[in-house]
């Protein structure tokens, strides 16, 4: 049976969306394929219980028959790490936790995909690295990166070394077409150099490094306030409009794709903000409702106005985690997923 465990040199590069994305290939192949979590590290709070959104999109996506308890063995929550610095969890039980579950969901399988746990590093402090969890499973390593330039290899290097001979290879993910002859002509050949596979590489794409006006007014508790403005533009990135009105239009017209957060008073900000072409909706806080005349600018303009009770520094929060975890929550971007893998990544030979 094939083991393959998906980490990361950072967190957000893409590993969830990956790690099904690679499974459901291998299912299309014919394969019977299982997945498993073994450290929950993307939590939320569902029926009094703290549980990893991941663990339940792959259940779902894949259609497995399992326990989420099975899926994720270890929910490494902030609590699950003050108990670890008491002493009140064992790393050796932990261990064997994970093994035990593991076996369960293999069972009959012909490919377990592993899903790690933030980055390469995450879990050390309970003696459950990525690099650890492979050895206790005897698993394959596949290391997701990205690349803007040649100060990342140095993490590829780090992981590598701490890997050996687990280390299946690196795939490259989100890279921009500036970067990429620089990577393939002058990255890939010096890792090759120093005995480092690249297994392929995902060029950034729009639907996967974005989400939806709408998605992130569900992300962060938004209330519509424009009724004509539609929703369907996409967010990459947003800019915080808590300077003078020259000085954000400047910052304003530099970006793209951006939701831009103010304060719900701060109506010249708001003005200036649907002046630039590159913002895609209006993020206001402190539940302060905008003047008629900027709603009616707005609608002109064709863009989405929200109104967030919270203040200005929560809701930068709030943005920043719905923008770094909305992108792999449907079956639509896992399946687009798929389709890039299935230009760069060889599922054959990965799993020969």
């Amino acid at each position: 049976m094939k083991r393959i465990l998906v980490t990361s040199t950072e967190p957000s590069t893409g590993k969830t969306a990956i790690t099904i994305a690679l499974a459901r290939r291998a299912q299309q192949a014919g394969n019977a394929v299982g997945y498993m979590k073994p450290k929950g590290t993307r939590l939320e709070s569902a029926v009094g219980k703290t549980r990893d959104e991941d663990p339940m999109l792959a259940r779902e996506l894949l259609d497995l028959d399992a326990e989420m308890h099975e899926l994720e063995p270890v929910v490494y929550s902030p609590t699950f790490v003050q108990e670890m610095l008491r002493g009140r969890e064992d790393a050796t039980a932990l261990r064997e936790r994970i093994t035990e579950n593991f076996e369960t969901l293999a069972e009959g399988q012909d490919a377990m995909f592993l899903e790690g746990g933030g980055q390469l590093w995450t879990g050390g402090i309970a003696e459950l690295t990525d690099a650890d969890v492979a050895e206790v499973l005897d698993a394959e390593v596949v290391l997701v990166s990205r690349y803007s330039d040649a100060g990342d290899l140095d993490d590829v290097l780090a992981a590598a070394e701490t890997l050996g001979d687990r280390l299946t290879g690196v795939l490259f993910n989100a890279v921009d077409g500036v970067t990429l002859d620089e990577l393939n002509e002058d990255a890939i050949p010096f890792l090759r150099g120093r005995g480092i596979e690249t297994l392929g590489v995902v060029e950034r794409d729009e639907q996967l490094a974005s989400i939806s006006v709408a998605e992130l007014g569900d992300g962060i508790g938004g209330t519509l306030v424009t009724s004509d403005a539609p929703t369907d533009g996409r967010v990459e990135r947003f800019a915080v409009g808590a300077m003078g009105s020259g000085s954000a239009l400047e910052q304003f017209r530099r970006t793209r794709n951006a939701a831009v957060i103010t304060g719900g008073d701060r109506s010249d900000i708001q003005t200036t903000a649907l002046e630039a072409s590159g913002v895609e909706c209006l993020v206001l806080t402190g539940g302060y409702r905008p003047s008629q005349a900027v709603v009616g600018k707005a609608e002109d303009r064709g863009v989405p106005i929200l109104l967030v009770q919270s203040d200005t520094s929560t809701t930068i929060d709030r943005v920043e985690e719905a923008l770094r975890t909305g992108r792999t929550r449907s079956e639509a971007t896992i399946e687009r997923m798929e389709a890039l893998l299935g230009d760069s990544v060889d599922i054959d030979t990965l799993l020969s």
